[in-house]
């Protein structure tokens, strides 16, 4: 085995037991609505004294998994970024088990519609992403076709100037209530914007969950033809 593979091996080992240890699960997971928040809530959340927070926060930024901005006498941490989302995304699949038939056991607030860092996530998030390969505005390959871009445009997405931020473009996202994907990278971000600016979705102030508004499932029917 090359040394390459050994490094590998040894960082995926080290980024799995960070976030296999309980509370340190809790404080990613309830990063996951992309709001950043203390030390002192995510100890709160994680159900810790602050000094444990602190140190398990600090196992969680040795491998990149969370960043911290101080703002003032404040230090507030967010995860590192959306592939951390993805990952932690992926990992809530295979807390279902395998092999038996799938039954959503979700909050329905949450299923409906949620974020997923800063995309959005259930069913509603799911059959945008199916209604827009049906439409073929999005390719297998997460591409856009020009009918996708004047679809994308006339929303007022600025798809070229989202071609250039420094992530991926577009890609599927499993949904972890859902089981199939939603549309993830900074189209998933910028649509998740559209969606808030324009009252199409509301977001809770204490949860993942998005309520969907009466606009917005008027626009959705008569933008994407979707019944959501």
């Amino acid at each position: 085995m090359h040394a390459e593979d050994h490094q590998l091996e040894d960082a995926a080992s080290g980024i799995a037991a960070a976030i296999g240890e309980p509370a340190r699960a809790r404080m990613l997971f309830s990063l996951m609505d992309g709001h950043a928040r203390t030390s002192t809530e995510l100890a709160v959340l994680a159900e810790v004294s602050p000094s444990t927070a602190s140190a398990h926060l600090n196992r969680l930024k040795a491998e990149r998994l969370v960043k911290v901005l101080g703002v003032g006498k404040h230090r507030y941490y967010s995860l590192e970024g959306p592939n951390v989302a993805s990952a932690l995304e992926a990992l809530s699949v295979l807390t279902g088990g395998a092999g038996s038939k799938f039954v959503p056991n979700t909050p329905s607030r949450l299923r409906v519609a949620r974020t997923c860092y800063d995309h959005m996530a259930g069913s509603v998030g799911v059959s945008l992403h199916d209604r827009f390969r049906e439409l073929a505005w999005l390719s297998t390959s997460y591409e856009l076709s020009v009918a996708g871009e004047k679809a994308f445009e006339a929303l007022g997405i600025d798809v070229d100037g989202t071609r250039a931020l420094r992530r991926r473009f577009a890609c599927a996202c499993l949904d972890w209530s859902e089981r199939r994907p939603h549309v993830g990278g900074a189209l998933g971000a910028a649509l998740l914007k559209v969606a808030l600016k324009k009252k199409w979705v509301l977001q809770d102030l204490d949860s993942r969950a998005l309520s969907l508004t009466s606009l917005g499932r008027r626009e959705m029917r008569a933008r994407f033809g979707l019944q959501v």
